[in-house]
């Protein structure tokens, strides 16, 4: 898609609103999909029978991000430490706890929604800028929490074996991918190649806004007071035009239920292989 893009602008340069918006609306959209395959393969714990597989799950996301295997971790261990959608961090440190507070730091929204007013509109920014699983900001705050120190506060003993050369590959990898993106935006639409940061900028705002209405829905929809109430008024029946909607935006109502019932679902997974909340996988 990135490539028929710059062929597009290439072609048609009087039209670059119609040619950016008929890529950027669909590549949001693949975006968002992208996320929940991801989010689905990762509650498995699965990995792919190919390493440079491993590399395909999230290059677009940012510039740079978590390596796959890293990307399952954190996430489980966001369910291990937070197995109430509404009670975060009950049993540890949750990587996505800041989150959490923009949306229920001063309590119920009922009686306090005026306050929420300063924080909650921050919320798609720091997911644009990338504070969401496969972003560059979330990547940074799990590094600095994982590994674990080792025994007396010592570095770990496979940070540089293991940690490190993991991470330095995978974003090796990304920002090649991302090199390529600034260099199609320069000599094949007549740019010199200082400015190939516009069409790189094009490319990653779309791409940006898919992966954080993904990660909205499913960080911060799931884990909200309000949604919570509004479930518990069954409004499955009585809402049937969003339940539509919500499946076209997120790619079948399969999806959807998974948000309706985010906390069953993973429960259910835990019951069947509790070993999916074991943080020392041998990754």
């Amino acid at each position: 898609m990135v490539v028929a893009y710059c062929g597009a602008l290439a072609t048609f340069p009087d039209y670059w609103w119609t040619c950016t918006l008929c890529f950027g609306i669909p590549f949001s959209y693949i975006a968002i999909q992208q996320i929940y395959i991801d989010h689905d393969v990762m509650h498995g714990a699965t990995f792919p029978v190919y390493e440079w597989q491993r590399f395909l799950t999230h290059p677009f996301a940012d510039f740079f991000s978590l390596p796959w295997e890293e990307f399952v971790l954190e996430h489980n261990r966001h369910h291990a430490s937070t197995v109430d959608l509404l009670i975060q961090g009950e049993f540890g440190w949750d990587p996505e706890e800041f989150h959490y507070a923009l949306q229920q730091w001063a309590g119920p929204w009922s009686s306090n929604w005026y306050k929420y007013l300063l924080t909650v509109p921050f919320i798609p920014v720091i997911h644009f800028f990338g504070l969401n699983d496969t972003g560059s900001l979330f990547a940074l705050e799990w590094w600095m929490h994982f590994p674990d120190e080792g025994a007396g506060g010592k570095c770990n003993k496979e940070f540089w074996s293991k940690w490190v050369p993991r991470r330095v590959k995978h974003n090796a990898f990304v920002l090649s991918l991302w090199a390529c993106v600034w260099l199609l935006g320069t000599y094949p639409l007549g740019r010199p190649l200082s400015e190939g940061w516009r069409f790189l900028f094009t490319v990653s705002f779309f791409a940006r806004v898919g992966f954080s209405a993904a990660w909205m829905f499913i960080t911060n929809f799931t884990h909200s007071l309000p949604w919570n109430e509004f479930l518990a008024q069954d409004p499955g029946r009585t809402w049937p035009v969003l339940h539509n909607v919500m499946a076209m935006v997120l790619g079948g109502k399969h999806r959807w239920n998974e948000m309706l019932f985010h906390d069953a679902a993973w429960f259910s997974l835990r019951l069947l292989s509790p070993s999916l909340l074991n943080l020392d996988y041998p990754v």
